[in-house]
């Protein structure tokens, strides 16, 4: 396995948080938390642990992800943004990160995250 293990979740809807934990299952890495929104994420942040994190862009109420990108870039802390929509939704403060698009497949999740570093 290449890439970072102890992956943060920051996604709102929770049949897409529990398949992209069973997907880190597979990929043998380790689910470190699910936040659905930004405080949430925050706090999980925070609480340490973390080697990367997978993010949504949109979260539910329209709240976007982009103060807990902003963290963890604060951080070192790699992350790749989720998004269903065009790469214009994307902060261009964050337009150099990787991306990936929903929907999800196990192939392309283990790719990005083998990408980090």
């Amino acid at each position: 396995m290449q890439g970072p293990r102890n992956i943060l979740i920051v996604e709102d809807e929770p049949l897409i948080a529990m398949m992209l934990e069973d997907f880190l299952d597979a990929l043998d890495r380790v689910p470190a938390g699910t936040a659905d929104n930004v405080a949430e994420a925050l706090d999980r942040i925070g609480a340490g642990g973390i080697d990367a994190a997978i993010l949504d862009v949109n979260l539910r109420g329209g709240e976007q992800s982009w103060p807990v990108a902003d963290k963890l870039a604060e951080l070192g802390i790699p992350f790749v943004l989720a998004t269903g929509g065009a790469d214009d939704s994307i902060a261009q403060s964050h337009r150099d990160r990787p991306v990936l698009s929903k929907p999800f497949t196990l192939d392309r999740v283990d790719k990005v995250l083998s990408s980090l570093s």
